[in-house]
């Protein structure tokens, strides 16, 4: 597993090359939206400023530059724009 950089909208968090984008970005605490997660919907579209991406296959329409989220693993650093303000979700303490 490689550790690569994610840039969300100017926040750059820590990630991996193994995980779709959308995955890493909840696991990180991030709230992006999203429907369906098999790349029908186009809910989690976003634009890739910077980097590479494996886009897995997809129905909804992508615009040059555009990828989904729930269908895109990074190959390398990454930078995303959203249309919106992603916000994070506070996690939960682990119970001991």
């Amino acid at each position: 597993m490689s550790r690569i950089a994610i840039t969300v909208n100017g926040q750059t968090l820590v990630g991996n090359t193994h995980q779709p984008l959308l995955e890493q970005l909840e696991q990180a605490g991030l709230q992006p939206e999203f429907q369906c997660r098999n790349g029908v919907c186009g809910a989690c579209r976003c634009k890739l400023d910077k980097g590479n991406v494996a886009q897995g296959d997809a129905m909804a329409y992508l615009a040059v530059g555009e990828i989904l989220t729930c269908r895109s693993t990074p190959s390398e650093d990454v930078s995303l724009e959203f249309d919106y303000q992603v916000s994070f979700v506070a996690k939960k303490a682990a119970n001991l």
